[in-house]
């Protein structure tokens, strides 16, 4: 009977399931339609994202609901304010027992936001720069820089002020990962299977690609929902996921 050694029982302690690290984007139009996807993706995602496309259209029990049903949930709302107000905002998010929430802005905002969460679990994640930009349009914002630059730079000021991890294209994830180290989660959306069309994302990168550059959770919308099956579509790219965790760990 082989002896297991200390870096094999390491390894085991520190494996991942890939299916927790998947979170399905609800981007649809209507708290029906997101409630019905999660019905098709149950026992295969577990993870959602709530963002701007449902914030009108859904209210607190909805949120209260995916709770009860064992759900985590990602309140990316991407919240930008004066302190006060983000603090107010994320104090009431942390009350839901909301799992990751996306806060945007200077060191301000995100120590406000903070102390907003309190002693919750509440992780916060600062958004860098938007997987649909390029250089060029963040020059047109007014940044002089490359896009890795600014995504290093929002990554680096974003831990400095205590933020719990960002929100970055898998395109930087490596950059960020060597600079950073491991104490920071990088949460990436833009996520596009081989083949997949990639829309209006400009910085979009496969399943492996993300995890093998040091992503932590991938955030997939449009491949999963507009699938005919997204539970199968959903299985496939956990399934991609493990095998890019396991040469990772490897």
């Amino acid at each position: 009977m082989a002896v297991a050694t200390a870096r094999d029982l390491q390894r085991t302690s520190r494996r991942i399931n890939p299916a927790e690290r998947l979170i399905a984007a609800l981007d649809v139009s209507s708290r029906e339609e997101a409630a019905d996807l999660v019905d098709k993706l149950d026992g295969v995602v577990s993870f959602f994202k709530i963002g701007l496309q449902l914030q009108l259209v859904i209210d607190q029990s909805f949120i209260e609901s995916l709770a009860r049903r064992g759900k985590r949930i990602f309140l990316d709302y991407k919240y930008f304010d004066i302190g006060r107000t983000v603090k107010e905002a994320v104090t009431r998010a942390a009350g839901l027992g909301v799992a990751f929430l996306t806060v945007h802005g200077n060191s301000g905002i995100i120590e406000a936001a903070i102390v907003g969460r309190g002693s919750s679990s509440l992780k916060l994640l600062s958004v860098t720069v938007l997987t649909s930009l390029d250089e060029r349009d963040i020059r047109e914002m007014g940044f002089n820089c490359s896009v890795d630059q600014l995504v290093l730079h929002r990554a680096l000021l974003a831990k400095q002020a205590g933020c719990d991890g960002v929100i970055t294209s898998g395109q930087e994830a490596e950059a960020i990962r060597r600079e950073v180290g491991a104490g920071l989660l990088i949460v990436v959306p833009g996520i596009r299977p081989d083949g997949e069309p990639i829309q209006d994302q400009k910085r979009a990168t496969t399943p492996l690609a993300a995890i093998g550059a040091g992503a932590d959770y991938l955030v997939v919308g449009r491949p999963v929902y507009q699938s005919k099956d997204p539970a199968a579509t959903a299985r496939a790219i956990i399934a991609e996921m493990g095998d890019a965790f396991a040469g990772r760990d490897a």
